[in-house]
């Protein structure tokens, strides 16, 4: 430390500092290579599906709605081709979320950040703005050079060109999504003829507007600071999961091409690395991998195919940049062979975890009832004596039929000795037993009076068990409830 600096000018000098590094624009070269045709096969794929499933129809019968996908708030339904799920069965959706996040462990697991580089929205949608940037605005260099130059009316007409095809881009992401809510052609013709409803509109704006940001100027940004998978992987990762990795034990001292031809005259030890700076002009988040492990890495593997190519043209063996783990450097620094174990405590267990939860939902989904009963006991009064000496308790029955069509049930209790059941506003013919018809693709509620004679010996409270049992089918479904004594 120099005597001479006093701790006031320290604290000075340290006030003058940013805390934050400048945000440097990010200018992705473009890349060929194995990596990046799966790149273009999972984003034609995932765009495809997002954009088409919403006009994809299935069968489900008259008077049900025939998209194999839909969302539908107003009868409370949401349809999966063969699936049909009610409100009441929201747990399949926590399923479904514990399913995700498990897949999400196993992925990270096997390929760290495998979600991220090939299947995240957020990736996909940047990538393709990407490929329309590149296409109006030219590559790398071409857009470097025009951002440090003057604006020209050719550069203005191609930057306005190229805003246009992302704003297209957004409104048709927007507009895709609100298509799972309503039936897709339908939609499409209303909002053509401005006869949609006004919410659709607000939410194709909102969406496209968060699409434009997102992708097409927040880019990297979203991963660096917005996204906190990033984090979260970190400390789910271990020593054995493959990620993107400079093999520094053979890059490494590197060195120009010149410089290393005359370095090995000399019998040096040179690396396989020349320094060009194609793994990082291709990154479409602006690191270098050469420095380690990265929260800005998303895994993509267009690094490998600028080094691969790189490698191909020098002569040298490829995979110098490649999903590798620090454990396999240290063993050929050590001049041991390389060990991979995607197999091993770990994805064993997320495995595992993930058949038991498609075991459960599967098995949950084959035996689910379509026919249910719900059962609320009066609470006031919760029982009432008859002139008679007679005991009368009121339930409501909550039926749900969640067939297509209408079905006939017949009511029928297990509880007091004796006791009689009436529906209010149902006359049936066999008292002791009402029938009564269900609405196909309905929730019925009725008002039902149990009475039993009074019993002095028995119980303050005694179980009453609904019962309901489909005639044609012989399906049933029961719940369980309490008959009052006062």
């Amino acid at each position: 430390m120099n005597k001479n600096v006093t701790p006031n000018e320290l604290l000075s000098a340290d006030d003058d500092m940013p805390l934050y590094e400048p945000h440097k624009k990010v200018y992705p070269q473009r890349v060929s290579g194995t990596f990046r045709r799966i790149k273009w096969g999972l984003m034609a794929f995932c765009l495809g599906v997002y954009y088409l499933l919403p006009f994809v129809r299935w069968n489900r019968g008259l008077g049900a709605p025939d998209q194999a996908v839909l969302i539908d708030f107003p009868n409370e339904r949401f349809y999966f081709f063969f699936i049909e799920l009610w409100p009441q069965e929201v747990y399949y959706f926590t399923g479904l979320l514990i399913l995700a996040a498990f897949t999400l462990f196993l992925m990270n697991a096997l390929g760290g950040r495998i979600w991220c580089g090939y299947f995240c929205p957020q990736t996909v949608w940047t990538d393709l703005f990407y490929a329309v940037e590149r296409w109006t605005e030219g590559d790398r260099r071409e857009r470097i050079k025009a951002d440090a130059g003057p604006m020209t009316a050719n550069r203005l007409a191609l930057r306005s060109l190229k805003h246009v095809i992302w704003l297209m881009i957004a409104w048709w992401t927007g507009g895709a999504w609100v298509l799972y809510f309503s039936d897709a052609p339908t939609l499409v013709k209303d909002l053509a003829t401005f006869q949609a409803p006004a919410l659709a509109y607000i939410w194709i704006g909102i969406l496209t507007a968060s699409t434009y940001l997102l992708a097409g100027h927040a880019r990297e940004q979203v991963c660096l600071y917005m996204c906190p998978w990033p984090r979260i992987q970190a400390a789910l990762t271990d020593e054995w999961a493959l990620n993107v990795t400079y093999k520094y034990d053979r890059g490494e001292p590197r060195c120009s091409m010149k410089k290393a031809i005359d370095l090995r005259s000399l019998g040096e030890k040179v690396g396989d690395c020349v320094d060009c700076n194609q793994c990082v002009a291709v990154c479409p988040t602006g690191i270098d991998i050469r420095d380690g492990a990265q929260l800005g890495c998303i895994q993509c593997g267009l690094c490998i195919d600028a080094c691969d190519t790189v490698m191909k043209k020098i002569g040298r063996p490829t995979r110098l940049i490649g999903y590798d783990n620090d454990i396999n450097v240290q063993r050929r620094i050590a001049g041991k062979e390389e060990i991979f174990k995607p197999v091993r405590a770990r994805t064993i267990v997320y495995a595992a975890l993930i058949a038991v939860v498609c075991s459960v939902m599967l098995y949950a989904l084959l035996t689910r009832s379509l026919l249910d009963l719900n059962v609320l006991h009066d609470r006031n009064p919760v029982a009432v004596r008859l002139s008679d000496g007679s005991i009368r308790n009121g339930y409501t029955l909550r039926f749900l039929n969640k067939r297509g069509f209408d079905r006939v049930i017949a009511i029928d209790i297990d509880g007091p000795a004796n006791a009689q059941i009436h529906v209010i506003g149902v006359d049936s013919v066999t008292p002791d037993r009402p029938m009564i018809i269900l609405a196909r693709d309905t929730t019925t509620e009725l008002r039902v009076l149990v009475t039993a004679p009074f019993d002095e010996k028995a119980e303050k409270t005694t179980p009453v068990k609904f019962r309901v049992t489909d005639i044609g089918l012989g399906e049933v479904a029961s719940a369980v409830d309490h008959f009052v004594m006062p």
